[in-house]
């Protein structure tokens, strides 16, 4: 026999696509209150897709970051995000496709082909608002994107800024679907901590590096354990050439002690431990283009 007074709890999945670099990760981060997807300013920074979990009273919001959808699918770590994010559009609720309010590109158009295939409502959030220098231009701009397909809804925001995400969690909250909740209230991520501490220590060398080391650069983590009050992690960070090895660990070691202090900060404000973080390079040729390699480093098809 039903019991009517339970209440009525709303969840769904929403998946975050978009071309690289137009703020998937930072909307998401923003959204939860909490750093989960690491971010830089070199497109492709996000990999692997990441579950964030926002649970307010009766309403669960599950946020899928993705990879920013490319064109080129030349290394197979690159096919991969692409295949990674393309599968995001299956079997979700909502998808939010985020573009940057100052350009619209082909890769945004070739998004757009895959997100016209979703059989749920698409939110087109236009990002970067912010950026634009004359504020009268948006709303043209948004009369011209409404051409492009029939979106659920345009929502203009700025991310970084927390701009109007009010509203855009509102629209989500409307269009959820009844039904239980899948994760506990105090969960915010399917991602091991592993996993997280990993992302950390890649975010800070594609900050410190950028152009230097693009990305043929993956890390793992071989130890993480506690101890006490005290967190133990060890990571490998993997290369594919000599000469990149050279440049993350610095001059005098420079390098890879900043790319520490900065890692350890950030997981021990996660993690809510001290941490002792050790870090060491190794190089292994053609990693992201084996597909042996990746699959050993966590980059496989679920």
């Amino acid at each position: 026999m039903e019991n009517d007074d339970l209440p009525i709890t709303h969840s769904g999945y929403i998946a975050i696509v978009g071309r690289p670099n137009v703020g998937k990760s930072t909307l998401m981060n923003h959204i939860l209150g909490q750093k989960l997807s690491i971010t830089s300013r070199k497109p492709q920074t996000t990999r692997q897709q990441i579950l964030g979990v926002k649970t307010e009273g009766q309403t669960q919001a599950i946020y899928v970051d993705t990879p920013g959808l490319h064109l080129g699918e030349t290394k197979a770590i690159n096919r991969f995000m692409n295949k990674t994010a393309a599968s995001a559009l299956v079997d979700v609720d909502i998808v939010l496709f985020v573009i940057d309010a100052e350009r619209w590109t082909q890769e945004d158009e070739s998004v757009l082909l895959k997100v016209k295939q979703a059989s749920c409502p698409v939110i087109l959030v236009v990002n970067k608002v912010d950026k634009l220098v004359e504020k009268d231009e948006l709303l043209p701009k948004l009369s011209e994107l409404s051409d492009k397909m029939n979106f659920a809804q345009i929502v203009p925001i700025s991310a970084l800024r927390g701009k109007n995400l009010d509203r855009l969690e509102n629209l989500i909250e409307g269009m959820l679907p009844e039904g239980e909740q899948f994760y506990p209230e105090d969960q915010i991520t399917d991602r091991s901590s592993r996993f997280l501490a990993a992302e950390i220590v890649r975010e800070k060398i594609t900050r410190q590096l950028g152009q230097e080391v693009p990305y043929e650069v993956a890390v793992q983590v071989e130890e993480f354990s506690y101890e006490g009050s005290t967190l133990h992690i060890s990571a490998l960070i993997l290369v594919e050439r000599n000469g990149q090895k050279r440049i993350i660990i610095g001059e005098k070691g420079e390098k890879i002690k900043l790319i520490g202090k900065e890692s350890r900060i950030d997981m021990e404000n996660l993690f809510q431990y001290k941490v002792m973080l050790n870090l060491w390079v190794k190089v292994r040729s053609g990693w992201s283009d084996d597909e042996r390699a990746l699959a050993s480093l966590g980059y496989q098809d679920e």
